[in-house]
């Protein structure tokens, strides 16, 4: 049990550092994105399923916004939502840097594919409004000259505990009781991206930090990646330490395929990391974890929900295709 509460420490300590990072990449860049996007035809499926492949579901939220305003197509989506792994990206890549980078390859160049395919079916464009409101660059402006040691001086709270919960990262994967017991060079990226997040916050203007690393990233996502680890760790315990179901999980890798399609389409993360974690431990084969990942979407699929439901499940059905086609495909040929 306390095997179970250290490893899903040490994969919310990950993902958090990552999630910062990626949060202030992706908020920086947005103008930069929409200007690319809108110039072409085939750069909207490249510039989606790369924006779609990015950890976490900040830039499936930006397709999706870009969709309902008519800037890029419905294969241009279903791309993008192809490419993404929502949240459990980052526990991918803690867990599996070498597998989650190949599986990403494989993702965006059936991204590609199935967007095009999806666009010959001319699928009509959304109705929205015309203009995709993008923030302020004042409001946003990072390493701002005047205000940095003036924001430290007089620390906000939020500012003060991503500062604390950092530093404690650093502290514990430094001195070995989070991450590797030993030093590698995975020790060492988690030192140098925690070096860097505690760079970001301490330097950020307020806006940024409390819009963007505090409210998304500390409030929102650290607390369902810290449960859902955890409680998948716990339901894999139970299943193999407690029941010993692992030879029944292995056998029924058909069924296993089926129920991670299935599952990919609830439009949430957290479900679809019992299928990383059955494939990290060895009980499930690749095209498991390959099918969930081409179907599920984390929850970048939200905002489109919202907006327009006969969309949603038109994108949803078209992945889940796609998932199970390939998924079934790569078992066939063991996998």
């Amino acid at each position: 049990m306390s095997n179970v509460i250290g490893q899903s420490l040490s994969i919310t300590g990950f993902v958090f550092v990552m999630m910062l990072l990626i949060d202030y990449i992706n908020v920086y860049a947005q103008g930069l994105w929409r200007g690319r996007l809108t110039s072409g035809f085939w750069g909207q499926y490249l510039l989606t399923v790369l924006l779609g492949a990015t950890p976490g579901c900040l830039g499936a939220f930006f397709v999706v916004g870009l969709y309902t305003h008519r800037l890029v197509s419905m294969g241009a989506l279903v791309a993008a939502m192809i490419a993404t792994s929502g949240d459990e990206a980052f526990v991918m890549l803690a867990l599996i840097p070498k597998q989650a980078v190949i599986l990403n390859l494989m993702l965006v160049a059936l991204g590609i594919a199935a967007g095009f395919l999806t666009d010959r079916f001319r699928w009509r464009q959304p109705d929205g409004c015309d203009e995709l409101a993008v923030h302020n660059d004042e409001l946003c402006r990072c390493f701002g000259h005047g205000h940095i040691l003036s924001q430290l001086r007089q620390m906000s709270l939020a500012r003060g505990a991503l500062l604390l919960l950092l530093f404690a990262i650093l502290a514990a994967v430094g001195g070995g009781y989070l991450g590797p017991g030993t030093w590698n060079w995975i020790r060492i990226t988690i030192l140098a991206l925690a070096v860097l997040s505690i760079c970001i916050v301490g330097t950020v203007p307020e806006h940024f930090l409390e819009e963007h690393l505090w409210n998304h990233v500390a409030k929102r996502h650290l607390p369902r990646v810290f449960a859902w680890t955890t409680g998948t760790l716990l339901l894999l315990y139970v299943l193999t330490d407690c029941l010993h179901l692992e030879g029944f999980i292995r056998d029924g890798r058909w069924v296993i395929l089926l129920v991670a399609a299935l599952v990919g389409m609830i439009p949430e993360s957290g479900p679809h990391l019992v299928f990383l974690t059955l494939y990290v431990q060895g009980l499930a084969p690749f095209s498991v974890l390959l099918a969930s990942s081409i179907v599920q979407d984390g929850h970048g699929m939200l905002p489109l929900l919202a907006h327009s439901r006969r969309d949603f499940l038109y994108a949803k059905v078209i992945n889940f295709t796609v998932g199970l086609g390939i998924g079934a495909l790569a078992l066939s040929l063991g996998y």
